[in-house]
């Protein structure tokens, strides 16, 4: 009964979902094709005319210009008396004198300036300088084509020419109005305060309780958990609500954007993980010198081994001694029982090496037999001093005298080892060739990033993030 109950409830949340990914789709593409009307106007008018003038008369301000508008109803005049009177008629000269006029203004004047077409009036131009053959002067052209002895040629013939080709392209020329704001007029706010509305309250409703069902989350967590819903109701870069659809799009299982997200997440990763390596080895190195310049880490040095007082001691502890001590029984019980055949090797080569110098040796090495004789005795004799000196470490660190024996011999070196450093120039020296090293490790770090390929880098960053997302858990989605 609850896995059905939660079913159903599952199933409702994932269909209102959708249905708010409609709203957003369909509010995005009514945002687009705002902001796109200005400059798509031409196309949108040629395929829908009406509902294109009428969007731009209701939410644009957009109205027919006077000037070219009164040019066509003379070009309409002409024609309805070429028809009715003919071409010879007083009526239809001082009508075709009148366009010849209109049309050197609508030169001059430039209408088509203020919708910023004046490259339409330059299509004109150059179809009527090619109708008319007259291809110095545009004015001349249209002085042309507005003349009677022209127009007897066929004038039916030419006035289709001119309705075809010349017409709609000043049809599409238009004046928009001023608003208050000093700003071309938009109504568009009208068209999208509902969808603004609606999502406002969405949002609001929906960080609430989304607040409510998760604990220690306040409601301005909430908010910041669906920022990218805000764009939905700004009234200012409309343009940003793609990012919400797209992101409800892909909640709503109606797009499958995991791959892409991944693959975005490893191009942003990788740029960022190399320029970050870079910075920070630098930026390390960089401090390092500067602790050696201020004398930073000599006085550490100093103040750890020397134990002095105001040396702050989290633990009460001496970690150097400690870690001598444990970096000694290390050595004793773990490393040299592993190394004692290649220590009785060397041993039994220094006392070769020792006793062939003795000058009784060089005679009793005329003896027979006397040379095996002396292997043996030094491989008797190096194991027997391996085997003590080892028996002698061990039994030293058993005891407790043993231990503050070494103790002493770490602490005694310790000393001695801050004494010598602190003699003539050797710390200023120390620390210019310790500042020096540095200066030459930053310099061949950054000529071998210069020198390696960037696409081998990228592409063993690829390789560790891709691992690294196998190997993390998907995490659930979060149930807002």
């Amino acid at each position: 009964m609850a896995f059905s109950r939660s079913s159903r409830r599952r199933t409702f949340q994932l269909w209102f979902e959708r249905g708010m990914v409609a709203i957003a789709t369909a509010n995005l593409l009514l945002v687009f094709f705002d902001l796109s009307y200005i400059r798509f106007r031409d196309v949108y008018f040629k395929t829908l005319p009406g509902p294109t003038n009428w969007y731009g008369e209701t939410f644009k301000g957009i109205e027919e210009h006077r000037v070219t508008a009164a040019y066509l109803r003379e070009v309409d005049t002409l024609q309805e008396t070429l028809e009715n009177e003919g071409l010879d008629s007083p009526t239809a000269n001082r009508q075709l004198a009148n366009l010849r006029r209109s049309s050197v203004d609508l030169i001059d004047e430039n209408p088509f300036a203020v919708a910023n077409k004046s490259g339409t009036l330059e299509r004109i131009k150059k179809e009527m300088r090619d109708r008319t053959g007259q291809e110095n002067s545009s004015k001349e052209a249209l002085r042309t084509f507005w003349s009677q002895s022209y127009l007897e040629r066929g004038w039916s013939e030419e006035l289709d020419f001119f309705d075809t080709q010349i017409r709609p392209r000043i049809e599409t020329n238009y004046w928009r109005g001023i608003g208050f704001n000093g700003l071309p007029i938009d109504r568009f706010w009208i068209i999208d305060l509902p969808f603004a509305a609606l999502f406002g309250f969405e949002f609001l409703l929906r960080t609430y309780f989304l607040s409510r069902r998760h604990e220690n989350t306040t409601w301005m967590d909430a908010m910041l958990w669906r920022i990218y819903d805000v764009p939905l109701f700004l009234p200012f870069w409309r343009w940003l609500r793609v990012v919400p659809v797209v992101v409800r799009s892909n909640q709503a299982e109606l797009s499958h954007l995991d791959p892409i997200q991944g693959r975005i997440n490893r191009i942003l990763i990788s740029q960022f993980a190399v320029e970050l390596t870079e910075v920070v080895f630098l930026r390390m190195i960089d401090q390092t010198q500067n602790m050696v310049k201020a004398g930073q880490i000599s006085r550490w040095f100093f103040e750890l081994t020397a134990g002095k007082e105001n040396y702050i001691d989290l633990n009460d502890v001496d970690e150097v001694q400690t870690i001598a001590q444990r970096l000694t029984d290390i050595v004793v019980h773990k490393v040299l029982p592993e190394i004692k055949p290649e220590v009785d090797a060397v041993l039994s080569h220094t006392v070769t090496g020792a006793i062939s110098q003795a000058p009784a040796y060089q005679g009793l090495k005329l003896l027979p037999g006397f040379t095996n004789v002396s292997e043996q005795i030094t491989q008797q004799i190096s194991a027997e001093v391996s085997k003590n000196l080892y028996s002698s470490l061990k039994q030293a660190l058993a005891d407790d005298r043993g231990s503050d024996l070494m103790g002493k011999l770490v602490e005694s070196f310790g000393q001695h080892l801050r004494d010598e450093i602190q003699q003539g120039n050797t710390l200023q020296e120390l620390q210019e060739l310790i500042d020096a090293f540095l200066e030459e490790l930053k310099v061949n770090y950054v000529e071998r990033i210069a020198v390696d390929d960037v696409e081998t880098r990228r592409a063993n960053t690829y390789r560790l993030y891709g691992t690294t997302q196998k190997a993390r858990p998907t995490p659930a989605k979060l149930v807002k």
